[in-house]
């Protein structure tokens, strides 16, 4: 049917993939449909295309990247649980005393736990401890957080456990060869590469750019919240917020009504009827709301209900960071639902450390926007799994209980890596047993397990599975591999590094798991047709894909510091561009160097 339906020279089910990779790419970009639905919808179009079959979909979804992510988080879950990590960020990282020193407390210890936490777990583990760091030392957030990104990333590069890209590889190395790669497969030049970042940062230091703190706008909501008092004969007594006009009102909105008997109404209804004796919270540009004394004839009540250290003890204030690929991009607060179905009320805005002069909830709200939050404190415990796709939250109230369970997770933890590393099981059953293991001690429990576990990140891994494995079946591989084979003139240091430059590129304009999944079946095939190893094509590839400091998108760990530095998307192109090009060059010179490639 291939020879038969053809374009150009192409078959029609190689154009089928292709079409899907333009549209996929455009649809991330250019679009506000959540990434994990844009890869459903392009699985489910080469499924139903016939360009791949129900086996090659359950062979994708079941492979050893999927179960091995999925497996770990539950490891996470009994770590965190138990308090192992929470003792890990309030002693591991000291107390610095220079800017220089700091530099070198971050990266160090962040960098080993990555490699065998993730990089994303450790990140988010140590960003409270870093600002805090960042108060006492007087110098911006930004100038440390930028720094736990990139070690973080660097840690991550030495061990398959490090980033999910490198399970992707490791994944789609097994299907092609059979042969488990080892958990440290890629420490050689991963540790080079850590080496080599840690010292460039430190000696490029002051090209990291100092971003004001989106905390700073948010030390006390009195500055920016006012409480005005209905009079009982206020023509608004007996009437409901909407009818009285007293809602949404020029600069601001209503986010609290504090009645005469202490009742807490928040959020407030359009239904909600006005008593006397009322007080109303408004949040948003003071000066306006002010105003309300004279147009609808309340007074100035004699304090201010709550600040950021005194609130009522029903609501708590958090600070949350707007996620990439957040629903809440481009949408404003009065025009979604979010409120209502979180039971949490918006009082403010902060962009890039600022906050946002305008009525909070008619801001239209961008990635990275930090927003401070009046939270029902009986859900604190579920606010992060129940929004994590949405908000991150970085003010936990969460403390762990040490005791026995902290010792065994943290032994159970040691033995996964001895028996992966001796190579005694392979990574999967070592996870698996571990796994199995924090439950039987009651390190966590499975009904609590799945808050811990990113299924939208699991959909994911899995749609670049099979992308992968359309990319192969159709014969694209060898479509884009021989044009490229003849330019390098069949040279393998020549395609292995135009190959590493053309993927770290594509990964820090997407993401390393992206171009992880398109580019290994690519340089696969390549090193096969030169009649070259494989394998040191595939540690390059692993360990080029996460070489990506030039943009925010490029690694989960820089999406995750973005908000709470208060950055600018072009900020990590100063210091990331020397970064990137420099480590490309450490990590492919290295792995030339102890790998022979025939």
């Amino acid at each position: 049917m291939g020879e038969v339906t053809t374009f150009l020279g192409l078959s029609f089910q190689i154009w089928l993939v292709i079409v899907m990779v333009i549209g996929l790419f455009y649809m991330l970009t250019r679009t506000r449909v959540p990434a994990e639905v844009t890869f459903l919808g392009a699985v489910t179009f080469l499924l139903a295309t016939g360009v791949i079959t129900e086996h090659d979909l359950m062979e994708a979804f079941g492979s050893e990247a999927i179960l091995v992510t999925g497996t770990f988080y539950i490891i996470l879950a009994g770590l965190l649980t138990t308090g192992v990590l929470y003792w890990l960020s309030k002693y591991l990282l000291g107390e610095p005393s220079t800017f220089k020193k700091a530099i070198i407390h971050v990266m160090a210890p962040s960098a080993i736990l990555s490699a065998m936490l993730g990089c994303l777990e450790v990140t988010h583990l140590f960003t409270d401890m870093v600002k805090i760091w960042a108060r006492k030392l007087a110098i911006a957030p930004s100038k440390l957080l930028m720094p736990l990104s990139y070690a973080a990333t660097l840690g991550g590069m030495c061990t398959l456990l490090g980033h999910s890209s490198n399970l992707v590889v490791a994944g789609l190395y097994i299907e092609q060869t059979g042969r488990a790669l080892n958990l440290f497969a890629p420490l050689i030049p991963g540790l080079v590469c850590t080496i080599v970042g840690i010292v460039l940062i430190t000696f490029l230091r002051d090209k990291i750019p100092p971003r004001e703190s989106p905390e700073v706008s948010f030390e006390e909501t009195s500055d920016y919240t006012v409480e005005l008092l209905v009079p009982t004969d206020n023509e608004a007594v007996m009437k409901t917020v909407d009818e009285a006009g007293l809602r949404n009102v020029r600069g601001g909105s209503l986010i609290e009504i504090v009645r005469f008997d202490k009742e807490v109404i928040s959020p407030v209804p359009s239904d909600e009827y006005i008593f006397g004796g009322d007080r109303l919270i408004y949040s948003g540009q003071i000066n306006e709301i002010i105003e309300l004394k004279n147009s609808h004839g309340l007074v100035a009540a004699d304090h201010h209900v709550y600040n950021i250290n005194e609130i009522d003890s029903n609501r708590k204030m958090r600070t949350a960071y707007v996620n990439f690929g957040s629903e809440l991009i481009g949408s404003r607060m009065c025009e979604n639902d979010f409120e209502k179905r979180s039971d949490m009320v918006l009082v403010a805005v902060a962009r890039q450390g600022r906050r946002v002069d305008e009525q909070p909830r008619q801001v239209v709200l961008q990635a990275g926007d930090t927003l401070l939050l009046e939270c029902p404190s009986k859900r604190d415990t579920n606010l992060e799994s129940t929004f994590k796709r949405a908000l991150t939250f970085f003010d936990s109230q969460f403390v762990p209980q040490l005791g026995i369970r902290t010792i065994i997770s943290a032994s159970i933890l040691i033995l996964m890596f001895m028996l992966s590393s001796f190579q005694v099981v392979p990574l999967i059953t070592s996870t698996m047993i571990a796994a199995g293991a924090m439950l039987v001690f009651g390190c966590c429990r499975m009904d609590s397990v799945t808050k811990y576990i990113d299924w939208n990140f699991l959909l994911t891994l899995g749609a670049m599975m099979v992308f992968s494995t359309a990319i192969t079946k159709t014969g694209l591989v060898t479509v884009i591999s021989n044009p490229i084979l003849e330019l390098c003139a069949q040279n393998p240091y020549i395609i292995m590094i135009v190959m590493c430059l053309l993927a770290s590129v594509v990964s820090e304009l997407f993401s390393n798991v992206s171009a992880a999944a398109v580019f290994f079946p690519i340089i696969y095939h390549q090193a096969i047709s030169l009649g070259c190893d494989p394998m040191p094509f595939t540690i390059a590839l692993m360990t080029s894909v996460t070489i990506s400091y030039a943009t925010p998108v490029g690694s989960v760990t820089h999406m995750q510091i973005y908000g709470p530095g208060g950055f600018k998307f072009t900020d990590f192109l100063h210091l990331g561009t020397w970064m990137h090009f420099v480590l490309l060059a450490v990590n492919l010179t290295t792995i030339i160097l102890i790998y022979p490639l025939k």
